[in-house]
């Protein structure tokens, strides 16, 4: 009998990592070395879906299960679990979170969804780690998680417990604020205030995105590859009158700056 395509993928992977016949590369990693490439990977599927390169996705979602079998296999040759359990668990996991699919609870709204979703969650964590004081509601949040996930989730969480503000006019005036004090810390020179400060009004700007229903992380990307489009007509431009940015005034680069903005419009 043949195998799946899983079943080879599993048994590759314990060839490279066989002590006598395997790959030295591969045999020496654990699971903290093998932390920046399973990010990266995670990172290079985020990048293929943004560029609609499903081709490059195909390949990018295998080098991703890669990791996940990596993970697997360095877990089931120290007696923690295997590659079955990985799947049976978040099987388990899919079907405890959606009673609204799999068993006969009805929700009404997305809210009472959501709800649903973070009380199972937070039951999830309990039966992790029991015990006798209460776990806050915010635990369980990845350190490691870019910051601005990691606020996210962290607000989201304090808001699905009733901490938030009940619409979204104040949290304009909060942004005001934050952004004035950012101003007064300046103007102290204290440079461990201003980045307190700094960090206060990015924290805020997370809050209002999730109040407008934006993902934070998608905007600043998305608005950094707008920055870079702009900066590189600036480049070019300049290029093309036999100079280099700086031989032009700020007054200079900031009309290019204008002139791109109106130009790559055109191009949508």
């Amino acid at each position: 009998m043949s195998l799946s395509k899983t079943q080879e993928l599993l048994a590759l992977m314990a060839r490279l990592r066989d002590p006598q016949a395997g790959c030295a590369w591969d045999i020496k990693q654990d699971f903290h070395s093998l932390i920046p490439y399973t990010i990266e990977e995670a990172y290079e599927v985020a990048d293929a879906i943004e560029r609609n390169d499903f081709d490059d996705l195909r390949g990018e979602l295998g080098d991703l299960l890669l990791q996940v079998v990596f993970h697997s296999q360095i877990a089931k040759e120290r007696d923690l679990f295997d590659f079955e359990q990985v799947a049976a668990a978040i099987s388990e996991k899919l079907i405890s979170r959606h009673p609204h699919v799999f068993a006969d609870v009805k929700y009404h709204n997305d809210e009472q969804r959501q709800q649903a979703w973070e009380a199972a969650k937070a039951e999830e964590r309990r039966l992790k780690q029991p015990t006798e004081t209460s776990e806050s509601v915010l635990a369980g949040v990845a350190q490691s998680l870019p910051a601005l996930v990691q606020c996210e989730k962290i607000q989201n969480r304090a808001a699905s417990h009733g901490f938030d503000w009940p619409d979204t006019e104040p949290v304009f005036d909060k942004v005001r604020e934050e952004l004035n004090e950012v101003h007064e810390a300046w103007q102290s020179g204290d440079q461990a205030h201003i980045q307190e400060e700094i960090g206060d009004l990015l924290l805020v700007a997370v809050n209002l995105a999730r109040h407008l229903k934006v993902n934070p992380e998608i905007a600043l990307r998305e608005a950094t590859k707008k920055f870079t489009r702009r900066f590189n007509y600036i480049e070019k431009q300049v290029e093309a009158s036999g100079r280099v940015l700086r031989d032009c005034e700020l007054a200079e680069l900031d009309g290019l700056w204008n002139q791109a903005k109106l130009h790559l419009k055109t191009l949508k």
